[in-house]
């Protein structure tokens, strides 16, 4: 599996509308993967690629927003298309609140689908390139000192050298070599990005 390989995922206890999805999904050159429960999809092991789940809302052992909830809560992030053979504004209202691409009702027009399921995956491929990148960035800043990340939070809170140096006790030549340490580590070319990595991080801007 790869970037070019996406993977849809349809869950619906139907086994006609299993059939005819993946019927028009495999046409586009789609690799489908089809369950009856979501209880059957949890014990798949999903292959490292991108895609996006297909799921009917009214389920045996549980709704798909009752199964939307779980997936928000684990490790597995990706979108959902709801689709109902009931036109249900609330229910389609709280799929959207809670992050569906889209909620179809059944008959569904296949093109309609189809567009669907390509921002679906599309929405996941942007999700998985910032998950590699905050991975790699992740493991510049795990090679930082205790002492390079003190100085790292007062750097990109646009203290100065001087107002480092007193802070945390240092000279301002031993600020000096930790900042150029940080930007080496971190791949770094200016202030401004080294700002912007560490709010990817999560890295808090430290008062003096």
């Amino acid at each position: 599996m790869s970037e070019d390989h996406p993977v849809v995922v349809v869950i619906d206890d139907d086994i006609s509308v299993q059939e005819s999805l993946e019927d028009l999904l495999r046409s586009v050159g789609l690799e489908v993967r089809s369950f009856a429960t979501s209880q059957e999809f949890l014990q798949l092991k999903f292959p490292d690629a991108p895609g996006c789940i297909v799921l009917d809302v009214r389920l045996p052992g549980g709704s798909g927003l009752e199964f939307q909830k779980i997936l928000l809560t684990s490790k597995i992030q990706l979108p959902i298309i709801f689709i109902s053979g009931h036109s249900d504004i609330p229910t389609c209202v709280k799929a959207m609140k809670s992050g569906a691409v889209d909620f179809l009702t059944k008959p569904l027009r296949e093109q309609e689908l189809l567009d669907a399921v390509q921002m679906g995956i599309e929405r996941d491929r942007v999700r998985r390139r910032e998950d590699k990148i905050v991975a790699e960035l992740r493991e510049r800043l795990d090679s930082l000192t205790p002492r390079e990340k003190e100085v790292l939070s007062l750097v990109i809170a646009a203290h100065p050298n001087k107002v480092i140096a007193a802070q945390l006790g240092l000279s301002e030549m031993t600020v000096k070599v930790h900042r150029s340490q940080i930007t080496r580590k971190m791949r770094a070319k200016s202030q401004i990005e080294l700002v912007r990595m560490a709010d990817k991080l999560g890295v808090l801007a430290a008062k003096p």
